[in-house]
């Protein structure tokens, strides 16, 4: 499958990235009929360069926000400041979203940051290819 992303999503991801750096950097992109229609930057509640976890709060706002517009969570991105983009088993166990794209942004080159999908389905990565328009 092919994850269909406009360019100024990935350069907002990016963005976020290295804003949050050293800190890895997360956050939503909502969807309708497989198409990005908006993306949410979100806290990452762990404040840490090796985790991350959607503040509770912004999931709140986020998923509300999807639900009244009929949208679903797309994709769920997050940022790995010192290592690939791929990802960890850490990044496995807590895919409990196995409908959405896992995009990483890596930063291990500061000035050649890297984007990558996934799927991750019962502990089973997947690439994927990302469409940019």
């Amino acid at each position: 499958m092919t994850l269909p992303l406009h360019r100024s999503f990935i350069g907002e991801m990016i963005a976020h990235a290295q804003e949050d750096a050293p800190n890895e950097c997360c956050g939503i992109i909502a969807g309708e009929d497989g198409r990005a229609v908006k993306l949410f930057r979100a806290k990452n509640a762990e404040a840490s360069p090796w985790r991350y976890s959607v503040e509770p709060k912004d999931l709140f706002r986020i998923f509300r926000e999807t639900e009244e517009n009929g949208w679903s969570f797309l994709a769920i991105y997050h940022s790995h400041t010192a290592s690939e983009a791929y990802p960890s088993p850490t990044d496995v166990r807590l895919a409990f979203w196995p409908e959405a794209y896992y995009v990483l942004v890596s930063l291990q080159d500061a000035g050649r940051p890297v984007v990558r999908a996934f799927r991750i389905l019962d502990g089973e990565i997947t690439e994927e290819e990302i469409a940019v328009a």
